[in-house]
């Protein structure tokens, strides 16, 4: 599975399990109109880490934080390439 799948599938799983309406995921979806909070993201984040094996926000000493699904999925795509 591309890591694009599979970042989807943790979102979807995760606004599943905590009642929340996801809006539809297009590349320009900006993450803070997604229809998930904080909580979801930090558990995406977490699931991610343990599927991917791999956590972009730590793995580096530069700070960037995803504005859209797209920047959010290229995040991972860099992290597992490096």
């Amino acid at each position: 599975m591309s890591i694009r799948l599979t970042v989807l599938s943790v979102v979807e799983n995760v606004a599943a399990e905590q009642e929340k309406t996801l809006t539809p995921l297009a590349n320009d979806t900006v993450l803070a109109n997604s229809g998930l909070d904080s909580l979801c993201f930090a558990i995406i984040v977490a699931r991610l880490e343990d599927t991917l094996g791999v956590d972009p926000f730590t793995a580096s000493e530069e700070v960037y934080f995803p504005v859209t699904f797209g920047d959010f999925v290229a995040l991972y795509e860099n992290a597992a390439a490096a």
